[in-house]
């Protein structure tokens, strides 16, 4: 049965449906970038939020800049918006319900201005953004704006036409102003370290440029919440709409799976009002550092130290690296020794639970999450979720070969093959960079360490890592995967 609004109530118990009437809500959120994280994430708490009769007009805009969003787009409106969520886990319990916080989408591509009157819509107090790590358009090494790329410079000589999700938001902010209407809330929701300072950065670099008048305005009006984002939502595969079809009868074009675990922890800076996400297990506070320190060191960080090995080796989904004990007891490893000393205390979260969850997390075989999505993107991840814990390392002469580890496995694949002989894309916008750091073997520790975009400048100055990482790129290359870890681990 083909998911829409017609058919909604021929679906059987026990897929749970939206409890409220989509004529009764309005649009109180814009989000960019509709992916599969979005509508597990920020849309499935607003969804419970409207499920209980409350925050009827925080309905969600969904909009798209790139060329590809459009696929999403035509996807959720042929199927009046709604979208299908499975939370799959090993206990074979998976719930299933309808979403239906998303009620309509915009593409910048057909219309600027029809995306620009929405952005500076009134009724819009919430702007939320994932746009990956690398959208934020900002150096990683220096933490400075890419004021030079292509489509800032255009949006900087065309302010009426924007293609940049910065140019969009300034010329909608501009158009708030003048007509007297409060700014909204900028929120990323994006895997980053102060997320919301980053974002804050961003648009200010970029207003600055284009009219310091507005800037000014700007940074008196807008809030920029940090969050700690978290839930594993993989690709979704055509296996997962065929068993949606044969365990449900629903036929949906792009549901979305993902683990049950769940958590969003945010700062409470809203300058325009806000959903009461705190009755759906939102957690707020006044200071989410920690909490990101902790999620983005141990989860993502981790996330990296086992899929570039696993992917070597063979293994194409997160579960299956954690069947082999010695990734396994390595990435533990990597946690205990090398990242958990550098956190400062979480309130309410008791660490050692905290990493054993993630255990059970990365080896959810049900989920099937794909290690190609956690590989993807790495230049921009590294720095990231990697590239601090070193620098802390070398800083506090702790041992370097773990992570030296990760880095060569990197390396090794950005070649593209594996072990087995395989070839594999390697998908990452700057994939042709760092694949030409990796062309020449004899050179590979001064190119891609010195890679400053990507790993700053005291990793390459440190000689006790650059010969950690040469010692386990030439362990990898002549033993594999497996010997290497057993070195490693004794």
């Amino acid at each position: 049965m083909k998911l829409n609004r017609q058919h909604l109530e021929q679906l059987a118990a026990p897929i749970a449906l939206p409890a409220y009437r989509a004529d009764t809500t309005q649009q109180g959120i814009a989000h960019i970038g509709v992916g599969g994280f979005h509508r597990a994430h920020e849309a499935f708490y607003t969804e419970a939020l409207m499920n209980q009769g409350e925050a009827l007009d925080w309905s969600i805009c969904g909009v798209g800049l790139r060329g590809a969003d459009r696929a999403m787009r035509d996807a959720l409106a042929g199927q009046d918006y709604l979208y299908t969520l499975v939370e799959l886990g090993d206990d074979a319990r998976n719930a299933v319900q309808v979403v239906g916080a998303i009620s309509g989408m915009l593409l910048a591509e057909d219309s600027p201005q029809a995306l620009i009157d929405k952005l500076a819509d009134p009724a819009i107090r919430i702007v939320s953004l994932t746009i990956t790590e690398g959208g934020y358009c900002m150096d990683d090494s220096s933490g400075e704006f890419l004021a030079e790329l292509p489509d800032i410079q255009h949006d900087l000589a065309h302010p009426e036409a924007p293609r940049s999700v910065f140019g969009f938001l300034c010329t909608a902010l501009a158009k708030r102003r003048a007509a007297g209407t409060p700014a909204f809330t900028l929120m990323s929701c994006d895997n980053l370290p102060h997320n919301g300072a980053v974002t804050r950065k961003a648009l200010l670099s970029f207003a600055r440029l284009a009219d310091p008048e507005l800037a000014a305005w700007i940074e008196a009006n807008v809030s920029f919440p940090n969050a700690m984002v978290d839930r594993i939502t993989p690709m979704t595969s055509d296996a997962h709409r065929q068993q949606l079809a044969e365990r449900h009868g629903i036929e949906d074009a792009w549901p979305v799976v993902c683990e049950p675990f769940v958590q969003w922890v945010l700062e409470d800076k809203f300058v325009n009002g806000r959903p009461a996400w705190e009755k759906v297990g939102v957690q707020f506070t006044d200071d989410v550092t920690p909490y990101e320190e902790m999620k983005i060191k141990l989860l993502n960080g981790s996330h990296l130290a086992l899929t570039y090995l696993g992917f070597l080796k063979g293994y194409r989904f997160a579960h299956e690296t954690m069947n082999d004990p010695l990734l396994r007891r390595f990435v533990r490893t990597f946690m205990d020794l090398d990242v958990t000393p550098q956190l400062a205390p979480v309130p309410g979260i008791d660490l050692d639970v905290y990493k054993d969850t993630l255990i059970e997390r990365f080896s959810n075989q049900a989920i099937a999450d794909q290690l190609e999505r956690i590989c993807s993107d790495g230049s921009s991840k590294l720095p990231k979720f990697i590239v601090p814990t070193l620098n802390r390392l070398i800083a506090d002469g702790r041992p370097l070969e773990r992570v030296a580890l990760v880095i060569a496995a990197w390396a090794l694949y950005l070649e593209g093959v594996d072990e087995r002989g395989e070839r594999f894309n390697i998908v990452d916008p700057r994939a042709d960079y760092c694949q030409a750091l990796v062309a020449e073997r004899e050179q590979i520790s001064v190119k891609l360490l010195g890679a400053e975009a990507i790993f700053g400048t005291a990793i390459p100055q440190s000689a006790a890592f650059v010969a950690a990482f040469q010692r386990n790129l030439d362990s990898l290359r002549s033993q594999g995967v497996s010997a290497t870890l057993q070195t490693l681990l004794g």
